[in-house]
């Protein structure tokens, strides 16, 4: 059965490590949790969250998820104090874990950061500490040169405030498409949601915000 995710449980979370959400709802973060939540396999029990950034959406993730074991990781220690998950630091290169380690790995808002031509590696070896688990994506989609310019200014404004990667490189759905094909996975299901409203949502359109989860082939 599908969980349910609330705003307000989600405010909790992040509010409980960043005094920023004890104002300010999460909306965004919410609805990416949601569109997990529907694509989630409720026998996961590990999950490794892959460019984590602060930690604290994997921190959501297990406990709201209900969790034993999440472990977040990334090339830059910029991970709150006050989480209780796992965290590591790594080279970008090679997963610092045996095979099969995790029911699953998670990567949000990750791959558009990765240079194109380490994206490739970098899902090979998702795939591999997953083992027959899925991965789960949360990302972009641009249709052209003009997504490329409102999705930079959706990281500018999303992840200074964090110390968060700025530069990208945004892609089609095409490279999404050769991306699950070369690192031998499928992609089973998409969503997005409404992540904006209102003039917002005029000025970047939601279609931009996709969800997905890759499984083995």
């Amino acid at each position: 059965m599908e969980m349910t995710i609330s705003v307000e449980a989600v405010r909790r979370c992040l509010s409980a490590h960043a005094r920023l959400y004890s104002w300010r709802k999460p909306i965004y973060q919410y609805v990416a949790l949601a569109n997990l939540a529907h694509l989630w396999d409720e026998r996961h029990r590990s999950a490794l969250d892959v460019g984590g950034g602060t930690g604290v959406m994997a921190q959501a993730i297990k406990t709201l998820f209900g969790l034993e074991r999440v472990v977040s990781i990334d090339v830059q220690d910029r991970f709150l104090r006050s989480l209780d998950i796992e965290t590591a630091i790594y080279d970008g290169r090679t997963l610092p874990f045996r095979d099969g380690s995790f029911d699953c790995v998670l990567l949000f808002n990750v791959i558009h950061h990765v240079p194109a031509a380490s994206r490739t590696g970098l899902l090979r070896e998702c795939r591999r500490v997953a083992g027959d688990g899925p991965v789960y994506i949360k990302d972009h989609v641009a249709r052209d040169a003009l997504d490329d310019a409102r999705l930079a200014t959706l990281d500018f404004i999303g992840n200074t405030p964090f110390r968060g990667m700025v530069s990208a490189s945004y892609l089609r759905d095409c490279d999404w498409q050769d991306l699950a094909e070369q690192t031998g996975h499928c992609s089973s299901e998409s969503l997005s949601g409404p992540y904006r409203s209102g003039v917002f949502a005029s000025l970047f359109p939601n279609r931009l915000e996709v969800s997905m989860r890759w499984r083995p082939v």
